[in-house]
């Protein structure tokens, strides 16, 4: 499995790139999954629902499943959040896992950035960043740079830094 990552500030515009990229990338008959940082308690399960009632009751993992999906949901409670290479283990195999935040880590990524977020780019700061994704272009910086909208440009580019480019679509399964 090939990684790469999208990385910004908050309302940078990370969730719509991994949604186009997923979408783009997808179509040309790669096998795409995700992963998401989340920095907040969240849930996927609601109180009054029995896989919530099931969690409640002190269930270290609950896994829900319909013909259409399956979700595992396991407790961490109050150990450690696990790092990025234990959740990659997770996955089924595919040809390519765009991650949303995991900023932190050492694979590739690309940043998003908006003009009214006025936010610093991580990018001056962090080598793995090897790509911009913004509405505005930055003169002083020395990586490649593209229209946040530009989802078919930034697609190849991921698809050639993976090294995806180079395998026809066909023969990634």
């Amino acid at each position: 499995m090939k990684i790469f990552g999208v990385v910004g500030w908050k309302n940078s515009g990370k969730t719509g790139l991994m949604e186009r990229l997923v979408a783009e990338i997808s179509a040309r008959g790669f096998s795409v999954s995700t992963i998401k940082h989340a920095h907040h308690t969240f849930d996927i399960d609601h109180a009054g629902k029995d896989s919530h009632r099931h969690r409640v009751a002190g269930a270290g993992e609950v896994l829900l499943a319909s013909r259409h999906r399956w979700a595992l949901m396991h407790e961490v409670g109050e150990g450690n959040e696990p790092d990025l290479s234990t959740l990659l283990e997770l996955l089924t195999p595919c040809d390519l896992v765009l991650i949303e935040g995991y900023k932190r880590d050492t694979h590739q990524k690309i940043e998003t950035s908006l003009a009214v977020s006025g936010q610093d780019l991580i990018a001056r700061e962090d080598e793995t960043v090897v790509a911009l994704a913004s509405d505005k272009t930055f003169p002083s910086m020395d990586i490649p740079q593209f229209d946040l909208q530009d989802t078919q440009k930034i697609a190849d580019f991921v698809l050639q830094k993976t090294g995806l480019n180079v395998v026809k679509k066909d023969e990634c399964r």
